[in-house]
């Protein structure tokens, strides 16, 4: 077996799974999951209507490049959410789609890590834990990124050392951050495209939550579109990945796509025509009816942010938290330990939250995910008001 498999760590929800063992929540009270970030908004129709419309073409073997009008849809759709020039971005050789960005942030380390030198592999702390696992298994080693209340839930990029950045190969990038929903500023975008280019690393840039945003007209940044406005119009060693799954609440479809330098999208090409995650043709008709579409993306902001507005509103002076510049969470600070307060909460008020630490490791400068818990606002706006004054009352029992 691969030795490496030794290192990986238990999933957040497998501990979250053993802390809630034994507990016996309040029987008369629903359960209101906040703990996983699966979207539960309906998926749209026009969505659903392609996927069926297309089932016929079951029968064919789909291409690891796919068809060239879902490349060119979302050409299409980058050039218009992020400003590109639509001249300089190639749909043939820039854009792959994928089976969701899961799939792709994993297997995308598998194929950039160079095992016969030292790799690191950086990424924020807390992080979606993908990010370590396809560290490990690439032969790499995670380095790990603090992301403090102090720094506004962002890496701390200059304090890292010239030592660490010449053995980074790979950058992990979650712009808007989970859990904190945090955004990238473009001066922080340009210094890392910067940095890139000096010690020869890639950024990987998760923007999964990028069309979920709190402010119309302060939409959340995108690498490509900082990489063109810097004068790097070839995206060179810039990779983003988006997907379907929040934008258009299809997590079940798993499609999204990869773009950016093209060079190092021919190598990862190489890499999936054995690695073999194509995307079935019809779900590639369904993702074309989505990327065409903005009418159903902003409806779906409306509903977050109604559901943001009202949970803040009740919460307000009783749980340290504010409202995130874009994604679904809310990266709450406890004033017990964040494990005890997500027991404690499921016990008392049948409610599940997930804990901090489960989603960070601990590093010399400590770790930034004790004394948090992130909360998925997921779930329909009535149940997250009704979570929202169930945590409150909770709250005025510690």
């Amino acid at each position: 077996m691969n030795q490496d498999l030794n290192q990986l760590q238990p999933y957040p929800f497998e501990k979250l799974a053993q802390l809630k063992k034994g507990v016996i929540p309040a029987a008369n009270l629903e359960h209101i999951a906040l703990s996983v970030g699966e979207p539960k908004h309906p998926t749209p129709k026009i969505i659903t209507e392609a996927l069926l419309e297309h089932l016929h073409t079951l029968g064919q073997y789909p291409t690891t490049r796919g068809l060239d009008s879902l490349r060119e849809s979302i050409a299409q759709w980058l050039v218009r959410r992020f400003q590109l020039n639509s001249q300089q971005l190639d749909p043939n050789s820039q854009i792959l789609p994928v089976s969701g960005t899961r799939e792709a942030l994993f297997s995308f380390a598998q194929c950039v890590v160079d095992r016969t030198r030292p790799a690191l592999v950086l990424m924020p702390n807390p992080f979606y834990q993908i990010y370590e696992g396809a560290a490990l298994l690439s032969g790499a080693q995670p380095y790990f990124l603090n992301c403090d209340e102090d720094n506004a839930y962002l890496p701390d990029y200059s304090s890292v050392s010239d030592a660490v950045w010449s053995d980074c190969q790979l950058l992990y990038l979650c712009n808007p951050g989970n859990p904190s929903g945090a955004t990238h500023s473009e001066t922080q975008l340009k210094q890392l495209i910067e940095l890139a280019h000096q010690f020869d690393f890639i950024i990987a840039a998760d923007e999964c939550y990028s069309e979920i945003y709190a402010d119309e007209a302060n939409k959340s940044l995108g690498l490509l579109e900082v990489s063109d406005r810097m004068g790097n119009p070839s995206f060179s060693r810039c990779v983003v990945f988006h997907s379907l799954s929040k934008r258009s609440n299809a997590p079940g479809l798993r499609s999204g796509f990869v773009a950016g330098d093209a060079a190092v999208l021919q190598q990862y090409f190489s890499y999936r025509t054995y690695h073999g995650c194509t995307l079935p043709t019809p779900t590639q008709y369904a993702s074309i009816a989505a990327w065409n579409d903005e009418s159903h993306v902003q409806a779906n902001r409306e509903l977050y942010r109604q559901k943001f507005s009202d949970v803040l509103a009740i919460l307000d002076g009783d749980l340290d938290l504010k409202a995130p510049d874009a994604g679904f969470y809310l990266w709450a600070k406890t004033p017990i330990s964040d494990t005890d307060f997500a027991r404690r909460l499921f016990e008392q008020q049948h409610i599940t939250v997930l804990p901090g630490q489960f989603l960070s490791r601990n590093t010399a400068n400590g770790n930034p995910g004790l004394h948090h818990v992130r909360m998925a606002l997921v779930a329909p706006v009535d149940e997250c008001v009704e979570a929202a004054h169930r945590i409150k009352h909770f709250l005025q029992t510690l």
